[in-house]
């Protein structure tokens, strides 16, 4: 039951709307009393409802009440009934939608809800491996940390000890600076004295580079000319073999003519009288002696 609801509240409330001649309703009763909720203001009308009936038949009973009276109290019993369970009927009615609406919103809220849970479970297992991650990386970073400090040190002597080096090699590169200007100076000197003698032996080599060429200019114009020389040399001669490769070739014809018209005779000789020694020899003279012709040739 709802805290400062009553059922005398509740009935006097119920009384006054029906004195009015109105159907006394949760809304109306709710709205009378300015608190409750529906569920307990319709259970106290229930029983109201049923109080009012014996009410009514009480009233009905006393003899003092005339006869119209009675009859009306019943008849407006009768509608006021009527009134009250179409209106508990379509309260019930409108209950039941109402919850029928807010299970299909507790449904939908309560699926969402388990999405939410096992996202948040999967965030959460997410969540752990990442804090177990973190917890290596530190411990990892924090092995990394001592590791830094001792490089620190480490580099810190490593600094001094440089610095020092560094003091001694300070005062070692200012004395190499000064051998520097020195050497400097002296290299100068040495190459004004180079330059002077490379100027002196390029005029020389100007000059030998301009004879030698005056003798190379001399050297073709006779090489020109030895090779004109070689050149007409050369033409006479493959004249002159020309002309003697044709004489040989006419010697050749001669001789072969002759040593046909010869063996022609020393057949003919042969025939009528036996050879004679004398004319071999004679023809094999005249052999050698074309042959002798041809190898000079």
């Amino acid at each position: 039951m709802a805290r400062g609801i009553t059922q005398d509240q509740v009935n006097a409330a119920a009384d006054a709307i029906l004195g009015a001649g109105e159907n006394p309703t949760v809304e109306k009763v709710r709205a009378a009393l300015g608190t409750g909720s529906p569920n307990t203001v319709t259970r106290m009308l229930d029983v109201w409802r049923n109080h009012l009936g014996e009410r009514l038949r009480q009233l009905s009973a006393l003899p003092e009440l005339p006869l119209p009276v009675g009859q009306a109290m019943m008849g407006l019993w009768q509608l006021a009934t009527e009134h009250a369970s179409q209106a508990i009927a379509a309260r019930f009615a409108e209950e039941r939608a109402a919850l029928e609406t807010a299970r299909n919103t507790l449904t939908a809220e309560r699926q969402t809800w388990v999405a939410r849970l096992e996202a948040a479970e999967t965030e959460r297992a997410r969540t752990l491996a990442a804090k177990d991650l973190a917890e290596h990386a530190c411990s990892t970073l924090d092995a990394q940390l001592q590791d830094s400090h001792a490089l620190r040190a480490d580099l810190a002597q490593q600094r001094d000890r440089l610095q020092v080096q560094c003091d001694q090699l300070s005062a070692e590169l200012q004395g190499l600076r000064g051998q520097l200007v020195e050497q400097q100076q002296t290299a100068a000197a040495e190459r004004a004295r180079q330059e002077s003698y490379v100027r002196n032996i390029e005029d020389r080599a100007h000059q030998e580079v301009d004879r030698l060429r005056q003798e190379t200019k001399q050297w073709q114009q006779r090489l020109e000319n030895a090779e004109r020389s070689h050149r007409d040399t050369e033409s006479s001669l493959r004249t002159e073999l020309g002309a003697l490769r044709d004489q040989l070739r006419e010697a050749d014809r001669e001789i072969a003519r002759y040593a046909g018209q010869v063996a022609g005779l020393e057949k003919a000789l042969s025939q009528q009288v036996p050879p004679k020694p004398k004319k071999k020899a004679q023809s094999r003279r005249v052999q050698q002696a074309a042959r002798a012709k041809k190898e000079q040739t």
